[in-house]
């Protein structure tokens, strides 16, 4: 009997989320196969059986959150394979030689769903994908998709959900009501909630995010500086600039990416702002050689921050694409454990929503997480004259630990400089 184990699927793991299972009890399986959907603390990803036999037991339910190393599944490795089914690759020399003593491989993690055709052929589709038809009962055997190799994308369904699909045909007995609704049952007495609250659950990312900014708030001294930017030139150089972009057959440039790519170079001239510290018993803290920003998306499945590797070396239509691509891969639930690992530095940017002025909790281990606020006309002194500006707030928020107020003081200094001066940040 082979046990199958929660897999560690990223560095900062410790516990995943059974979305779904693929096999049931009694099916067959084969190496290669998608066996179960596992949401970690990042994001959802499926996972690839590395052994064959039968599935004899599910030990963990969809829902269950279930710590790494914990077994959820057995398989009867024992079993040979059922009548008709694919002759099994040939083992590597290198892995025919192994000894018995070495583990297992870690199971393989896919980026994309696989369900099998009548015919034999297999139907790509993303995890969100397969999500949005299983809600609408969309047979995505019948669906055409215009992704890389015919994988079917979020976009392949849009016309459906409006006009309908072919729909999965359900069986039902007829002249059998349907059984009535469970009634709720009255709580006890002296203990009614008249607010008439509803349970919703957490997904495990919700309830990560949860625990760590507990975590981050309780064990790490914040302090916050706010300066305030003038960014009339940057506003007005950004619309020169996506007009030519736009002419060019380019993509534009965002505030956002202006943003970024300033910070990237006030955190080269304050390489101590891009730094970490592990906790109260460290020794010592770390002054991060490179400068990879995180950048907080509001996904529709909850918080995650890709990150952008060597933000202060990259031009900014560079950022601005490779910030469309995460947040696109975040909206599918695909991004990977390596696209949101290693950052130095994060920025949360409300200003879309109008948010003016907020605090940001850091993203540990982290030393210090920008906020920026919505950008606004205001009126100003300039010279001995009033006259109206474009402005924005900019809020850091810096584990006191390792950064001091001045050290803070002078990087939003620097920063608020770049974005007055925007050519700078082009250059």
């Amino acid at each position: 009997m082979i046990q199958i184990t929660m897999p560690r699927l990223s560095d900062t793991m410790s516990e995943g989320a059974i979305s779904a299972w693929f096999k049931k009890p009694g099916d067959q399986v084969d190496v290669g196969d998608l066996l179960v959907e596992i949401e970690t603390d990042k994001t959802t990803m499926e996972v690839e059986a590395y052994d064959a036999g039968r599935l004899t037991a599910i030990l963990q339910p969809e829902g269950a959150v279930v710590p790494i190393g914990a077994p959820i599944a057995e398989l009867d490795g024992t079993d040979a394979p059922t009548p008709g089914a694919a002759e099994p690759a040939p083992v590597p020399a290198s892995a025919a030689s192994a000894t018995d003593d070495e583990p297992p491989a870690k199971p393989k993690a896919v980026d994309h769903a696989v369900e099998p055709r009548p015919d034999g052929e297999r139907v790509l589709a993303t995890p969100l994908v397969r999500s949005i038809a299983r809600e609408h009962d969309i047979d995505l055997r019948t669906v055409a998709g215009s992704g890389p190799g015919g994988r079917i994308t979020k976009v392949d369904l849009t016309g459906l959900l409006d006009t309908g699909a072919p729909r999965k045909t359900v069986p039902t007995t007829p002249d059998v009501a349907a059984p009535a609704p469970e009634p709720r049952s009255a709580p006890a007495s002296g203990d009614t909630d008249r607010r008439d609250p509803q349970e919703v659950p957490l997904s495990q990312v919700r309830r990560v995010i949860a625990r760590r900014l507990a975590e981050s708030s309780r064990s790490i001294p914040h302090f916050t500086v706010t300066a305030v930017a003038d960014v009339e030139e940057l506003t007005s150089l950004r619309a020169q600039l996506n007009a030519r972009l736009a002419a060019s057959g380019r993509g534009k440039v965002s505030v956002n990416d202006l943003v970024v790519r300033a910070t990237g170079l006030a955190l080269r001239r304050h390489p101590d702002v891009n730094a970490s510290y592990r906790g109260d018993d460290a020794t010592t803290s770390y002054i991060h050689r490179r400068v990879n920003i995180g950048v907080a998306v509001a996904s529709p499945h909850g918080l995650v921050v890709p990150v952008i590797e060597d933000a202060d070396l990259k031009t900014v239509t560079q950022l601005g694409a490779e910030t469309k691509q995460l947040v696109a891969l975040a909206d599918d639930r695909a991004l990977t454990p390596a696209q949101m690992s290693g950052g130095t530095f994060t920025i949360s940017n409300l200003g879309m929503f109008g948010v003016e002025e907020f605090t940001a909790i850091i993203n540990p281990p982290e030393g210090a997480i920008l906020a920026v606020g919505a950008t606004r006309r205001e009126a100003v002194v300039v010279g001995d004259e009033v006259t109206v500006r474009h402005r924005m707030r900019l809020t850091l928020s810096a584990d006191h630990r390792i950064i001091d107020g001045a050290l803070a003081a002078q990087f939003l200094q620097t920063l608020t400089g770049l974005l007055k001066d925007p050519w700078t940040v082009l250059a």
